[in-house]
């Protein structure tokens, strides 16, 4: 071990990776997340992926991205500023610089900025030795060289030795913050299990990431980051996709139905089909339709049929799904929609992040056709989120959107199991033989909520006629009768704006209950907006937060909670959606902040506009 080496303790830490997109930066983000969550550590991700499925390699637009902030205290963000940039070419440095603190540390593999590197980055000079790093702290190790002598007396081609250096960055990083290398090898045990070759080279490469790191004097100090004080229990670093299709598993499961998923792939809510299809011995059923409309109908189906029928897409889907969710509404049955929202209009920017389908949720259909709307606020939240919304959906006989986006569905961050016995229950309004008048069954006919019942086929006496076609009241019949329409009309209305007294009254999560600032989010704008709220507060200032979850209908005190504060102020990352609907239904005159650049709010982003407005 390296003489005259100090341990310096840290709160928290932010780090990036950042190469090409076959360079492995995910998988070692992946690997080192899950290693400091298992130690004890709070964290949040944020991977960030090129648009395209083959990027130019070492270009700007072929730089794949993965940051983490772990510390000893809760962590709400990815962080702002970045403590360690790894940057595996110049490409990944160039792009990400602007994110490093001055004086920050910036790790770089120096066979990345060679003369072709440095072309396709389009730098006109080597940025190791222009001046440009002058304010950082730069170490400079040819990773690439040093993975290959690794490898020297292996029998992998020097292509195949190349893939493992992401490897050597990782175990240099577990030297440096002073973690083990056990979950990461146990990891490649169940990857290679079948390849002895490459589990060899790989755990090879670890050992020799963080043997170097122990050799030499690149470092004169390591750091700790000592474990937070998280509420006991049983923890999971997850996903937002991975804690959606847990949350749909647990609904079914607490209302007694099988689980159908129809869904077509697209980015990024592809992983929710991929983690469900696994789970076929939890009653899963999964479907890969041929086409968005395939795929909804296929859950409205599975709906009439007395199963949980789930559908999942991104916006452009989501927009082929319309007319069938109209059906949906139309039929009251039970169905919940999964939103994973991205950059837009049109094909937009696939793989980025973006809050720009609220208007979709809500409008986003022809004629009169109400859509309870709720949304996620952190990847672990999106499993409270998608099991409400199922609870919603089932109680209320209606559809149900859930919104996530592009961050919630790719970051991740510690999960404490639930307890069952924790869990709301969910009761489907199945019909009864209670339900029969003079052995006549109204499929139509409501309760005090308005809620009809649920009748599945096989039930003798329960036969009903379902279609698009505008139903008579309680008998279910076609009718063409104007009045009957608008008395459907407005039911079907009254019926979602009921849900508003079956849901929680809006809390304010952060600062006083009344006062000078309310910043009011919804979504994955949560951390930022936490973060910044507590800074403010930190800095004496007169400062709030609420977050939204139920979307449509609103809660009931939404309209006291805002009027307590002579200011409210609402970042979107959106050209103004929400604001648009708190003016409208409040006549209030919220403060938009708006970033449509398909990466979320920084924390400073919403200081200063807090700021600005006190």
């Amino acid at each position: 071990m390296s003489e005259n080496i100090t341990f310096e303790k840290k709160k928290h830490i932010t780090v990036l990776f950042a190469g090409d997109s076959g360079d492995g930066m995910q998988l070692t983000g992946t690997q080192f997340t899950n290693t400091n969550a298992l130690y004890g550590n709070d964290v949040s991700t944020f991977p960030n992926f090129p648009a395209e499925i083959r990027a130019p390699q070492g270009t700007l637009s072929g730089v794949s991205g993965f940051q983490l902030q772990f510390g000893s205290n809760e962590i709400y963000t990815p962080g702002d500023e970045v403590d360690l940039l790894v940057a595996m070419n110049a490409a990944g440095l160039l792009s990400n610089l602007h994110k490093v603190k001055k004086g920050g540390t910036i790790l770089v593999n120096t066979s990345g900025f060679d003369a072709k590197n440095l072309r396709l980055a389009k730098s006109e000079e080597n940025p190791l030795i222009s001046g440009l790093l002058n304010e950082y702290r730069v170490i400079e190790i040819d990773i690439t060289k040093l993975t290959k002598e690794a490898l020297k007396d292996t029998a992998l081609s020097t292509k195949e030795a190349e893939r493992s250096k992401n490897m050597f960055v990782l175990g240099f990083l577990y030297w440096l913050y002073n973690r083990k290398l056990d979950a990461t090898i146990q990891f490649l045990e169940e990857k290679f299990a079948h390849k002895p070759e490459l589990l060899e080279a790989n755990v090879k490469v670890l050992k020799a990431g963080y043997n170097y790191g122990d050799a030499t004097n690149v470092f004169t100090e390591r750091y700790e980051v000592e474990k937070a004080k998280l509420p006991k229990g049983e923890y999971r670093n997850i996903t937002g996709n991975a804690a959606t299709a847990i949350g749909m598993i647990a609904a079914a499961h607490q209302s007694g139905l099988d689980l159908f998923y129809g869904s077509y792939p697209i980015t990024p809510a592809s992983d929710i089909l991929h983690e469900l299809s696994k789970r076929k011995n939890f009653n899963v059923k999964t479907f890969q339709a041929e086409d968005e409309i395939a795929a909804v109908s296929s859950a409205i189906g599975a709906s009439f049929g007395g199963a949980l029928g789930v559908t999942g897409s991104s916006g452009p889907g989501i927009a082929l799904k319309m007319e069938a969710i109209g059906l949906a509404i139309m039929l009251e049955l039970p169905l919940v929609i999964v939103n994973v929202q991205r950059g837009g209009p049109s094909t937009g920017l696939p793989t980025k992040t973006e809050q720009a389908d609220l208007f979709q949720a809500v409008y986003g259909r022809n004629g009169e056709a109400p859509l309870a709307v709720i949304a996620a606020k952190t990847p672990a939240d999106c499993f409270n989120a998608v099991y409400e919304a199922a609870r919603i959906a089932i109680e209320h006989m209606t559809p149900v959107m859930i919104l996530s986006d592009g961050y919630l569905a790719n970051g991740s961050e510690p999960w404490r199991y639930p307890k069952v016995e924790h869990l709301r229950p969910i009761k489907p309004p199945f019909a009864q033989k209670s339900d029969l008048s003079d052995d006549v069954f109204l499929p139509y006919h409501r309760d005090k909520k308005l809620v009809r019942k649920w009748a599945v086929p096989g039930m003798k006496g329960f036969e009903h006629r379902v279609g698009g076609l505008e139903k008579e009241a309680e008998t279910g019949n076609v009718s063409y009768d104007p009045e009957n329409h608008e008395k459907m009309v407005k039911t079907r209305q009254a019926k979602v704006d009921n849900i508003a007294n079956d849901i929680p009254q809006q809390a304010i999560e952060t600062g006083k209950e009344s006062g000078k600032v309310l910043v009011l989010g919804w979504g994955s704008t949560f951390g930022a907006i936490k973060t910044a709220v507590m800074e403010c507060i930190e800095e004496g200032m007169d400062v709030s937060q609420a977050h939204l979850t139920y979307l449509n209908p609103l809660p009931r005190n939404l309209e006291d909670v805002l009027n307590r504060f002579e200011k409210v102020l609402i970042p979107e990352m959106n050209n103004g959606q929400l604001v648009h609907i708190i003016r409208d239904k409040f006549l209030l005159n919220a403060v938009p902040l708006n970033k449509i650049q398909g990466v979320p709010f920084a924390v400073n982003e919403i200081k200063e506009k807090i700021k600005e407005i006190y």
